[in-house]
């Protein structure tokens, strides 16, 4: 007897199966036939057709690199830039671009001109040299440039006997910044080389060494000290393929070789200014809006397309050569259709009677009766004080969220209510007898929370000593090092009641799930609604971004097949014509053109003049080390255009549609600065400065990209104020100096707290204010009030006033620290002006 020890077979092995169930999981022949020849293969000619549609993939490919290359290098294509970029002071870029110069150029009279026609090397070039030092004029440069030579001398390293010397820190600080802005083709040059061959070769090879780290992979390194070696480097650029960023692709620019001035007789205050030079990129049509970099966005009057001053012809070099630019024969001359024109339209104009209510028709009183008697019906216990809107949300402390084992300790007074908005605050308004009065005028104050908020600015320098700037100074470095050490903690005032101090702040239950709407704020236990910034009111938002942006940037590619009358095509030299320019901003661009930086006219797509809430994603420069503040001044190079603006930092929460503000931009981790700028449709490299006085340039203060336009993100500030345990019971303890009175207990009830080790709990009652009447609780405050502040005394029950009764969900530890979080939303600042040359 085998007992359970008995072989038990598989079902599926049994010798008495059929044949058919045997082989029904093998595949017959004829299926076998159908599934190797599949549909698309079983007409004739199919791997044919596959062989010719990869021919015509090569050939279109090869097709578009060679309309590329042609319009790179052939005689309907603009001039090339070379930007000469010194990586040490000791660096001669004058004696390296005449060099250049001399070898492009066989007749003196080239080397008056930026641009230079070289029939030897079939090639137009300007050469531009940055100059040292001056950080604006090197980022102008580096955004136009189609190959960036950065030039290393190997004196320098040789005086110092160390090969960290080739770049100082500002050649270090630039090229930081080249590559935020994006890269274009890149080669280094090395000049100073020593006579012999063999010390020539290995002095080469060290500094090849020494800053190969620093560049792309693709970066080649030249000899630039001969004749013969300049020859090779510029016969090897004429063939070579360059790479611009992408961005610089997708809007038309136009580098001035000359800044003229016309008065306007129709307007004393204005003026118009023209810009010549050759356009690039893409065709600009008359009917755009073009954006003078630091100046301002701007209104065209008139394209005037003239003939090339530097062709690729020799026998029509001399004929241009030696002209003015005023001397050149206008070929056509554009002028814009007032109705296909795009209108200068920067903010929106709000109707002042746009929010007024009219009187309801009788289908709407009737509709709101029935929606108010279906939420009678509803019935639900709350919390005393809370609103239908909090009701609803996710951030509502319900009792049964806890422990309610001791729900008997509190009186009937203290119990739960029905949600209806006349009871709940007619009861609480006979047992608290709050001020409503003044919590109401405290809410009309926007800009209430002078201690923890940071929308307060540094005064102006002439009306400060040089002791009170310093003063300034230490005082936002120590706010900075106390933020990076006690996030979000905030002391509660003892001479302003906590209600009232953070009376636009409210709780939430869960960061990530409550909701918040972001049209409107209702605050904490009121019906108090708080409206939008009046900024909001000037601004303008996408119902669809995504699709707006498609739409335009579709536009633009269609304008490149525009008509002549309304465009000119990319590579033209001709003059535009912007009216409306004040004349103070006229004349600093004519001192600008005059000094090394290039003045800079690019076109702006539709749309893109418009004030919206812009977001970018940014970090902190490594060589700056001051403390970026929220709501500071700072001057945003956003691809061409400029601006100024006074952002707000927040993190970057993938996780939830809210995200938390941050007081300052901390070092080593990218957050998102939001600010009110001009709409600009991304991807954009973003370089951010900051002003260091009157006398000293700006500074790299960050650096990022522009990330998204979303005037409906919510930035939320927090707060944390702090209580510590006083004496613990198991799952209770009593908790003082959060709050300095009782009725601000009572007031914060509804609030969630925490404790940094863990645990979470909720508000049960204030201390020493048990089964007594308000009057007699309000006496005994004010006597124990009065005998805490006389001088000299002390008395044991100092917690009855500052104390509050919690329920925790774990025991307390006696080192633990009680949290209660707060939170309201913030905005950016509006700033004084809007681009950098208005406030020079």
């Amino acid at each position: 007897m085998a007992g359970s020890r008995v072989q038990v077979n598989k079902s599926h092995k049994t010798r008495f199966a059929s044949k058919s169930s045997r082989n029904l999981h093998k595949t017959s022949l004829k299926d076998k036939s159908r599934i190797a020849k599949s549909d698309r293969n079983v007409g004739k000619g199919g791997r044919a057709a596959r062989v010719q549609r990869s021919k015509m993939m090569r050939e279109q490919k090869r097709a578009a690199i060679l309309k590329e290359k042609r319009a790179s290098t052939g005689a309907t294509s603009p001039p090339r830039v070379i930007v000469l970029f010194g990586l040490s002071a000791s660096v001669n870029l004058s004696l390296l671009a005449e060099d250049i110069l001399a070898l492009l150029s066989s007749e003196k009279t080239g080397a008056l001109w930026p641009t230079v026609a070289s029939s030897d090397y079939k090639l137009r070039t300007t050469i531009l040299t940055a100059p040292h030092g001056d950080l604006l004029a090197c980022m102008e440069m580096a955004k136009v440039a189609d190959l960036i030579a950065f030039v290393a001398s190997a004196s320098s390293a040789c005086e110092e006997d160390g090969p960290d010397d080739y770049m100082d820190a500002f050649g270090s600080q630039c090229l930081s910044v080249f590559r935020s802005l994006g890269l274009p083709s890149t080669v280094v040059l090395i000049r100073d080389l020593p006579t012999g061959l063999k010390r020539r070769h290995d002095m080469k090879k060290t500094c090849n060494s020494s800053l190969a780290s620093q560049f792309p992979e693709d970066c080649k390194f030249y000899a630039a000290d001969t004749k013969d070696e300049l020859h090779k480097f510029m016969w090897l650029f004429k063939e070579q393929r360059l790479t611009v960023p992408h961005w610089r692709t997708q809007r038309p620019y136009l580098v001035a070789q000359k800044v003229d001035m016309v008065a306007d007789d129709s307007n004393s205050e204005k003026c118009t200014v023209s810009l010549t030079g050759y356009l690039r990129a893409r065709s600009l049509s008359v009917n755009q809006l073009v954006h003078v970099s630091g100046a301002g966005d701007f209104q065209l009057c008139k394209i005037e397309l003239l003939q090339d001053p530097c062709p690729l012809n020799v026998r029509k070099e001399g004929d241009f050569m030696d002209s003015d630019v005023h001397d050149l024969q206008v070929i056509c001359s554009l002028v814009p259709d007032p109705m296909k024109q795009e209108p200068l339209l920067v903010e929106n104009v709000p109707d002042p009677l746009s929010g007024d209510q009219t009187w309801p028709t009788e289908a709407e009183m009737t509709e709101a009766d029935r929606i108010h008697n279906e939420k009678k019906l509803k019935k639900r216990a709350l919390p005393r004080g809370t609103s239908e809107y909090q009701a609803c949300a996710a951030w509502i402390v319900d009792d049964s969220d806890v422990d309610n084992s001791d729900s008997n300790d509190d009186d009937a007074d203290n119990g739960m209510v029905l949600d209806e908005k006349d009871s709940s605050f007619s009861n609480q308004g006979s047992h608290d007898r709050f001020n409503f009065e003044d919590d109401q005028a405290s809410l009309n104050l926007r800009e209430s929370d002078e201690e923890t908020d940071v929308d307060s600015v540094m005064m102006e320098d002439e009306n400060l000593t040089k002791e009170q700037i310093e003063d300034e100074i230490q005082k936002i470095k120590d706010a900075h090092a106390e933020d990076e050490e006690f996030p979000d903690e905030v002391d509660t005032p003892l001479d302003i009641p906590a209600r009232k101090r953070f009376a636009k702040y409210r709780g939430l239950k869960s960061f990530r799930t409550s909701s918040w709407d972001p049209k409107v704020d209702i605050l904490l236990l009121t019906d108090c609604v708080e409206s939008l910034p009046p900024e909001y009111s000037r601004i303008f938002e996408f119902d669809n971004f995504t699709r707006t942006q498609k739409h335009v940037l579709a536009k633009s590619r269609d304008m490149e097949q525009g008509s002549i009358d309304e465009c000119i095509p990319a590579g033209s030299y001709a003059r535009l014509h912007i009216s409306g320019v004040p004349i103070a901003v006229a004349s600093k661009l004519g001192v600008v053109a005059k000094t090394a930086a290039p003045v800079i006219a690019c076109g702006l797509l539709q749309h893109e003049s418009k004030i919206s809430v812009l977001h970018f994603s940014v970090k902190k420069h490594d060589t700056y080390s001051a403390p970026i503040k929220a709501k500071e001044e700072l001057i945003f190079h956003v691809g061409f255009r400029q601006f100024v603006t006074r952002p707000m930092f927040s993190s970057d929460n993938i996780n939830s549609d809210k995200h938390k503000m941050e007081k300052f931009l901390h070092a080593g981790r990218f957050s998102i600065a939001s600010v009110y700028a001009p709409i600009s449709f991304p991807p954009l490299p973003l370089i951010v400065l900051k002003n260091g006085g009157e006398a000293a340039s700006p500074a790299v203060a960050a650096v990022g990209s522009l990330k998204s336009i979303d005037a409906d993100k919510i930035i939320l500030k927090k707060i944390i104020l702090t209580g510590y345990p006083q004496r613990v019971s198991k799952s209770k303890a009593s908790v003082r100096y959060m709050f300095h009175n009782p009725e601000d207990v009572k007031w914060f009830k509804p609030v969630e707290v925490w404790t940094k080790c863990g645990r979470r709990g909720r508000i049960k009652e204030p201390v020493g204010t048990h089964e007594l009447p308000h009057q007699e609780v309000g006496a005994k405050i004010m006597r124990i009030t009065y005998i805490l502040y006389l001088p000299g005394r002390y008395n044991g029950r100092e917690g009855m006033s500052r104390a509050m009764k919690c329920i925790l969900n774990g025991v307390l530890q006696q080192n633990d620290t009680v949290c209660m979080s707060l939170f309201k939303r913030t905005y950016p600042k509006w700033p004084k002006h809007w681009f950098p040359i208005l406030g020079a």
